[in-house]
């Protein structure tokens, strides 16, 4: 284990949080990423019951509203890239939050469809932006310590989710119309307090625009990333990268439920399992696998470690009961594994990867893999996956282990030809 690992092991988890990268901004960035996702832990729990209860939306334009906000959410990484590269980040930050606060209240008012899709809409729209933002704000205080940053946000919103759904189980325990509308107007609440927070950072290396100078960029550098095929490509490939988000939240439970006859008491396990997991162990895994091309080869163990967890969804079908429950519960623990090195490498790649003066739009634009995953994933697992049944599951596994391939190849690629372009720029400022 590197250094950075073992300091890691000495200092703690808690003693990490209290001396983040980036100093007295990053703790208190942290702070507020803490609340954001505690009040969205509470929403992730209770909105599809409010919609369906409270609401009273059928299957049909429950699926378009979830549909719809999906879509919101991919234009929300792009255009937050975009705007932070002409204003601030801090006040954009803000914004998304107060934005966030204002929906959620129009929510609890909200009486047409149609007014509603938008409301919800805007909502996705904002939450993703804030993600992604939030994603800046670290590159440029964190510094060449933004994996150990990333990995304490995680740990940190991990934390908060838990919280969160903690709280709506007492609301939803309740069921009342007024119950639901209590824990809307909690989430908003933790909005508030996360832009008060961010109103007490400074704005990134104080020139108050994330992105730097177009001339700081490395020669012959794309300014879009639009226009830049070997990024986007980076970007495509990193869409199946992050289906354990899908195959943990829809994958396990539905084959739990349909294929398998392990008890649904454990389908709690696998939520339960993640969480501690990543708070307990990402720390760790950022500090081993740090830098550029350390993440550009842990792309193939997160292929190979997602393989094995669809062999073993695959394994839990046909047994009993005690081989389906070991054998999902296996595959939670191979899904949370592939998801802490994800986060390595999906981090730090799409940071390294891009022009330095143009970052801002670049990681904008590779923050719509995630959101494209969580829109387009439930549907391949749903649509093509369990429909194949256990060979179903052993294709999609193996063709992400074989995307991977492709991936870490492509990404070390690149690496080399920045380092090749880098070079003289960096000698002719010595």
């Amino acid at each position: 284990m590197g250094d950075g690992a073992t300091l890691g092991a000495r200092n703690g988890l808690l003693a990490q949080l209290r001396r983040p990268p980036g100093g007295r901004d990053a703790r208190i960035m942290l702070g507020a990423q803490l609340l954001d996702r505690t009040g969205s832990g509470v929403w992730s729990a209770s909105s599809v019951l409010y919609f369906t209860f409270v609401v009273g939306l059928d299957v049909r334009r429950l699926g378009l509203l979830l549909g719809v906000a999906g879509v919101a959410g991919i234009a929300g990484s792009p255009l937050a890239g975009w705007l932070a590269g002409r204003f601030p980040v801090r006040a954009l930050l803000i914004g998304c939050h107060l934005l966030r606060v204002a929906t959620l209240c129009l929510m609890l008012v909200c009486t047409r469809f149609d007014v509603l899709l938008a409301v919800v809409a805007v909502t996705y729209l904002g939450d993703r932006a804030a993600k992604t933002l939030e994603m800046l704000f670290a590159t440029r205080v964190a510094g060449d310590r933004r994996s150990e940053y990333q990995a304490l946000t995680r740990s940190a919103a991990n934390a908060g989710v838990a919280v969160g759904a903690g709280i709506a189980a007492i609301g939803l325990a309740v069921g009342s119309a007024a119950a639901y509308a209590a824990l809307i107007l909690g989430n908003a609440l933790s909005f508030v307090l996360a832009a008060a927070l961010v109103w007490r950072t400074h704005e990134p290396r104080a020139h108050g625009r994330v992105a730097a100078r177009s001339t700081d960029a490395a020669p012959g550098a794309p300014r879009s990333p639009w226009r830049d095929r070997g990024y986007l490509r980076f970007v495509l490939l990193d869409i199946p990268m992050n289906l354990d988000d899908s195959i943990l939240n829809v994958g396990l439970p539905l084959w739990l439920v349909g294929h398998t006859s392990a008890p649904h008491a454990i389908v709690p396990a696998f939520l339960a399992i993640n969480t501690v997991l990543v708070v307990v162990l990402q720390l760790r895994v950022s500090a081993r696998f740090r830098g550029p091309r350390r993440a550009a080869a842990v792309v193939l163990l997160y292929g190979l470690t997602l393989l094995g967890g669809c062999v073993a969804v695959a394994v839990a079908t046909g047994g009993g009961a005690w081989r389906a429950s070991v054998a999902l519960l296996g595959a939670a623990l191979l899904v949370t594994a592939a998801e802490l090195v994800r986060s390595v490498s999906s981090w730090e790649l799409a940071v390294s990867l891009a022009p330095e003066g143009s970052r801002a739009a670049y990681l904008g634009v590779a923050g719509m893999a995630q959101s494209v995953q969580k829109s387009a994933g439930p549907l391949l697992l749903t649509g093509v996956v369990m429909a194949a049944g256990p060979a179903g599951w052993l294709a999609l596994g193996a063709a992400v282990a074989g995307l991977s391939v492709v991936q870490r190849r492509g990404c070390l690629r690149r690496l080399e030809g920045l380092t090749s372009v880098n070079a003289p720029a960096q000698q002719a400022r010595s």
